[in-house]
């Protein structure tokens, strides 16, 4: 049986929760709350899942970024930042993603394909 992963071995998925990501201002028939409860659930202990304030990039709410665990990391990867996330279906495709490895292990899943994006340099860092 696979153990969980210690904290520091694995990928950090954080969600903005800022001004406009995860608010019914922006779009107000998603219910917020439970997708990221989904998230949660589907991530188990596959990543540490950080919520935060705004990071930046409004006009793509909503905004997850996925940086790789600490060995992806060393090896070069870099985290992804995904905007747009508005379906139902990008919970599951983000987890399965980070189940596989992250970035710089496993490919970016089809269905995410359109929603990577590089933030300005006035995004907050991650």
């Amino acid at each position: 049986m696979d153990r969980p992963l210690a904290r520091a071995d694995r990928p950090t998925v954080t969600v903005c929760r800022g001004c406009c990501c995860g608010t019914t201002k922006k779009r107000p028939l998603v219910d917020h709350a439970a997708r990221l409860d989904t998230l949660r659930t589907l991530l188990g202990d596959a990543a540490t899942v950080r919520v935060t304030d705004c990071l930046g990039p409004c006009e793509r709410s909503d905004v997850v970024v996925v940086s790789p665990s600490p060995g992806a990391r060393r090896d070069g990867a870099r985290p992804v930042w995904l905007g747009l996330l508005n379906g139902r279906h990008e919970a599951s495709a983000i987890a399965d993603w980070v189940h596989a490895g992250g970035p710089g292990v496993a490919d970016l899943p089809e269905s995410l394909r359109r929603s990577p994006f590089r933030p300005s340099s006035t995004a907050t860092k991650v």
